[in-house]
């Protein structure tokens, strides 16, 4: 029994004679003092010197405890908690012995009769912290060989996680970087598009420069109190995360939703997420930065962490937020009669693109040819709307008024992507810039005319005498929903490669009911995919082009 006592660890000992002190609890403390002694082997050990991730279930308390170093009087130690979603609750628990519980660890008879004391011997408890908040929170204290120490975690709004570190090495240095005296980051400078910050350099910057850089975090919700707050709001956002901000220096780490930009010897990622996008730039060791490409009229909150890429450690500088100056009013540009504009508007910014119109008659025409994406078209006439819609394709406005009226025609893509359109206005209906086109644009391909090395395709024409050019590119299977996407349907054969032609061909017919003309496309590859094309000329010249067909040949025939 001696042996026993004097080689068990010094955790267990404490454990086991708190526990032997108050085998026949008279009071309601001695038996709260035995449940919670009781909980202790239901708990963890917590590593020393050592980052630990917990998960919290909701309403459910988890508890950690440690002991000293068994022969040191009294130890420092330090206990940093990092709650990485919502606010939690913990507290420090410290259950301490009298000197005569742990004997004189020294072998003979003197020691059984020591630990014999301890069924005398009273134990106390008592919380030395507690804290509730989703700071990240640092407890620095003294403590003596002969107490053992409890924390307890809970979280009352959901499953969350945090982290812990317990240190009692003070002479080791810091596993969390050093933040300067002053924490906050200044904001310096603010443009239409760019935020420039500046903030104070961590003193672990300072000292070992090859192992510290900065981070930074922005977006457009608000600031994070840590780094591991940040990413789980990222993921809760729906999408995936590399392990850490400071180490995602690897293409393959990205998801689809991330963008990665390695320019200057700085990463930036940038996460497309549902309240908006989340960039990530970490810069070195340079404490002044300009962030671009920012939305004007924005409010942006920013964070700064200055991470060590050794231990994946991280401390949160004090955040701060700003917003992008207001966009100056855009230019008007001025429509002049029979002038042809292409505009191409940018889908991510939704800003309207302003047109100008003096008439000079009093019945004018606006044109729309729709190259690329969706477009809103919104048309005033001194100030009051005429015509408002979505357009597709090719769309006329016939409007009437007086002379000098003004219009003003306001276009704005409707789509994430850019979009483009082609703009006419005209007094001259008789004179119209687009050919007379069919009821429908569609090219339709015959199953049952295929062979291995032909196709037979039919569209529709009109009772107009035009011109139609065919032609056909080769494509492979995972280029068809790409090649039909990235249509430009304004453009014309002059941006086909010249081995793409096929044949041009004039027909018409007064019947509209029989303005049809098939053709069969001879010289193809067997089992091999073709995209098809046919464009229609007018007496102007401008091209209109039907939609793309892709077709595939047989295989065998």
């Amino acid at each position: 029994l001696k042996m026993f006592w004097f080689y068990l660890p010094l955790h267990l000992l404490m454990v086991a004679c708190l526990c032997h002190s108050i085998k026949a609890p008279t009071t309601r403390s001695q038996q709260n003092l035995k449940t919670d002694l009781f909980n202790f082997y239901h708990s963890l050990i917590l590593a020393d010197g050592k980052e630990t991730t917990i998960h919290l279930l909701k309403d459910i308390p988890k508890r950690y405890y440690f002991v000293l170093e068994e022969g040191r009087a009294l130890t420092p130690f330090a206990i940093t908690v990092t709650p990485c979603d919502v606010p939690i609750e913990w507290s420090i628990l410290a259950y301490k012995a009298s000197a005569s519980v742990l004997g004189k660890a020294a072998p003979g008879d003197h020691d059984t009769q020591e630990v014999s004391k301890s069924q005398k011997s009273p134990s106390m408890v008592s919380t030395i912290f507690n804290y509730k908040g989703n700071s990240v929170e640092t407890y620095m204290g003294m403590s003596s060989h002969s107490a053992l120490y409890m924390l307890e975690f809970l979280s009352t709004e959901r499953d969350t996680h945090i982290t812990v570190y317990l240190s009692t090495d003070t002479t080791s240095g810091h596993l969390y970087p050093e933040l300067p005296m002053d924490p906050r980051i200044d904001v310096t400078g603010i443009g239409h598009t760019t935020v420039t910050l500046t903030w104070k350099h961590s003193p672990s910057v300072l000292q070992h420069t090859e192992n510290i850089q900065y981070c930074l975090l922005v977006n457009e919700k608000h600031n994070y109190k840590s780094l591991c707050a940040a990413e789980t709001a990222i993921r809760s956002s729906g999408m995936k995360l590399p392990p850490t901000l400071a180490l995602s220096l690897s293409p393959y780490l990205l998801e689809p939703q991330q963008v990665m930009i390695l320019s200057n010897s700085e990463l930036s990622i940038i996460n497309k997420v549902s309240s908006g996008e989340v960039r990530q730039i970490c810069m070195g060791t340079k404490n002044t930065y300009t962030v671009p490409n920012l939305s004007p009229s924005t409010q942006y909150y920013f964070d700064v962490f200055v991470v060590n890429l050794l231990t994946n450690a991280s401390a949160a500088y004090t955040g701060t937020f700003a917003r992008t100056l207001e966009e100056p009013e855009p230019k008007v540009m001025e429509l002049k009669d029979g002038k042809v504009i292409q505009v191409v508007l940018d889908g991510k910014k939704k800003k309207f693109y302003s047109l100008q119109y003096q008439a000079r008659h009093k019945k004018i025409q606006f044109t729309f040819q729709l190259c690329h994406g969706q477009v809103r078209v919104h048309i005033t006439k001194n100030g009051k709307t005429v015509a408002l819609e979505n357009i597709s394709g090719l769309r006329y406005f016939s409007l009437k008024g007086k002379l000098l009226d003004t219009y003003v025609v306001q276009l704005r893509s409707t789509e994430q992507s850019n979009s483009s359109v082609k703009v006419q206005v005209s007094p001259h209906f008789h004179k119209p810039l687009f050919p007379l086109l069919p009821e429908s644009l569609k090219i339709k391909s015959f199953s049952k005319l295929r062979t291995c090395n032909s196709v037979t395709i039919a569209w529709l024409g009109t009772q107009e005498e035009s011109k139609y050019c065919v032609y056909k590119k080769r494509i492979e299977e995972d280029q068809v929903w790409m090649e039909l996407q990235s249509v430009d349907r304004c453009s014309g054969p002059e941006s086909r490669h010249k081995s793409e032609k096929v044949l041009c061909k004039y027909f018409f017919d007064v019947n509209v009911q029989r303005a049809v003309t098939t053709e069969t496309i001879k010289g193809l590859d067997a089992g091999t995919l073709y995209l098809f094309d046919v464009y229609l000329f007018g007496p102007s010249g401008i091209p209109v082009r039907y939609h793309s067909k892709v077709v595939k040949t047989r295989k065998k025939c």
